[in-house]
């Protein structure tokens, strides 16, 4: 068995187990940190915490007397360390500690550290800045205020003094529109890590943000975590919970970790999707829990406007060792993705509870540039999801959603406004207790997906499955047992495919036009 060091800054460390193990182990293992940190672990990615600044760490991973692997590594130099209770925070959950805690960030030289010892913190946004570490320790939280008045905001488009190019820095659902400014923000900053024990509360409730959450208020909801225009941040360890909306916000940034985090927020909260990169390259999401109110990860692109000027898609992303529960979408590309998704992969995940694995939302108008391109999802259990794989070509959302252009299964002129599907990899896949339908692609007439290949993959249903749709389109039936259906595709692979217990056909096939399938399937 294999123990690999994956991170480390100086106080804090992450190590994978591979056991063979998605997300949990295939045994409880006690991690020995050198010869005398001693504690039991559960999960193939695990973080340290407690290490001392430059120095050799040896790791040793034990089940019960036998030594089944070991790692070494030396932690990262570190200058100086920031208590913000010296800056006068107080942690007594009751104080505004946020302009104490901005002073000992602000004040945080390169190399340093700023720590929140145990306390209940409470704050309204803090603003991170480039080259510091914050450790969030065993016992202390950042908890939010709700009140609208107590956060800054961030404008949407702030013309240049010229008049021949705009700052974007608020954005809502994929368009530039003002917004509150996050729990924690940050704006062209570089080399940011956030780690330990504690945790980030953005104290929602249906008292406040989850209070008429379709209703337009002139300024969006705040999101617990948003980096703008970023590169080289990590957060790790912490758990994040009750946002006021998408509780993880990447934009246009690269070079991104999430490790070993808790994403939660109540199954019936509005839009809390759990982590949503937009218009981001080089991405790690890396032994996440997720359980929440709306998609657990949804990758994104911008809306119309941005996509078509921007040209940015979301690339190079990987998704590893994470377990979704309790959500609408595991995996869901869209439908944000004017400008693009491209190398993705998902793989040794587990899916729980949530309405869709994979779910893909695009439609007619959001544009030539929205392009899916090399998806791929491997190694996965998938446990009641209620759809394990939907590729919807007709996702009704915008105030045009339900018109025909978007809506009409007739072939349609292809030109700037269409968007295009690729190539997609399913394989290695167990999903039992299935409820509504095995798999449900739907492509546009004029533009096919391109290709779908699903190999190796065992779909069962559940004894009393729940009736549903399988996607948010006109002219789908609510079912229940349902196989695969896939209407307008070039080229499908079925490769020791197995669907049983479904009610009617297993596969139902329109406008496919190359079917390869083995004897397997």
């Amino acid at each position: 068995m294999e123990i690999v060091h994956v991170m480390n800054t100086a106080r804090s460390a992450v190590i994978e187990i591979k056991d063979g193990g998605r997300y949990f182990t295939k045994q409880t293992y006690q991690v020995v940190v050198n010869g005398k940190e001693k504690f039991d672990t559960e999960k193939t990615i695990t973080s340290l915490f407690s290490l001392k600044p430059d120095t050799l760490q040896h790791v040793e991973v034990f089940q019960g007397e036998e030594k089944v692997g070991e790692v070494s590594f030396r932690t990262d130099y570190e200058y100086v360390t920031l208590d913000v209770k010296r800056f006068g925070a107080r942690g007594d959950g009751i104080s505004d500690d946020t302009h104490y805690i901005q002073a000992a960030i602000m004040a945080c030289p390169r190399n340093g550290r700023v720590l929140f010892p145990a306390g209940e913190y409470r704050v309204t946004s803090i603003f991170l800045k480039s080259h510091i570490r914050m450790e969030l320790a065993q016992g202390a939280e950042l908890k939010a205020f709700t009140e609208p008045e107590k956060f800054p905001v961030f404008p949407g488009l702030i013309q240049s003094y010229d008049e021949t190019e705009e700052y974007n820095l608020g954005s809502w659902e994929g368009n530039p529109l003002p917004v509150y400014t996050a729990i924690l923000c940050g704006v062209d900053v570089e080399d940011v890590v956030i780690y330990g024990k504690g945790r980030i509360n953005g104290n929602a409730s249906k008292e406040n943000w989850w209070k008429d959450p379709k209703e337009y208020k002139e300024v969006f909801r705040p999101r617990l975590f948003f980096v703008n225009r970023c590169k080289d941040i990590t957060l790790q360890g912490v758990t994040c919970c009750n946002s006021p909306a998408w509780t993880l916000h990447p934009y246009f940034s690269e070079n991104l970790r999430f490790m070993d985090l808790d994403i939660l927020n109540p199954s019936d909260s509005p839009n809390t999707d759990g982590l949503d990169p937009e218009s981001c390259r080089n991405v790690d999401i890396l032994g996440v829990k997720f359980s929440l109110g709306d998609d657990c990860i949804a990758v994104k692109s911008g809306k119309i406007y941005m996509g078509k000027k921007y040209k940015t898609p979301s690339e190079n992303i990987s998704i590893r060792q994470c377990l979704m529960e309790d959500g609408h979408g595991a995996v869901t590309l869209g439908s944000e993705m004017a400008g693009g998704v491209v190398n993705l992969t998902v793989e040794d995940c587990v899916f729980r509870h949530t309405d869709r694995g994979l779910r893909i939302k695009t439609r007619r108008g959001r544009g030539k540039d929205a392009v899916l391109s090399n998806i791929v999802f491997r190694n996965l259990t998938l446990d009641h999801v209620m759809t394990p794989l939907v590729v919807n070509s007709f996702y009704f959302c915008d105030p045009d959603g339900r018109t025909s252009y978007v809506q009409s299964r007739e072939v349609y002129p292809v030109d700037h406004r269409t968007p295009l599907i690729k190539k997609m990899v399913f394989e290695n896949m167990e999903c039992t207790n299935c409820h509504v339908a095995a798999a449900f692609f739907d492509g546009l007439p004029e533009q096919k997906i391109e290709e779908i290949a699903m190999k190796n993959i065992s779909i069962s249903y559940a004894d009393n499955p729940k009736t549903g749709t399988p996607a948010m389109s006109e002219g789908v039936p609510k079912s229940s047992k349902r196989g695969l259906f896939a209407r307008n595709v070039t080229k499908l692979t079925l490769e020791n495919v197995s669907i049983t217990g479904q009610e009617g056909e297993a596969f139902e096939l329109v406008g496919v036009d190359e079917l390869i399938q083995n004897e397997g399937t």
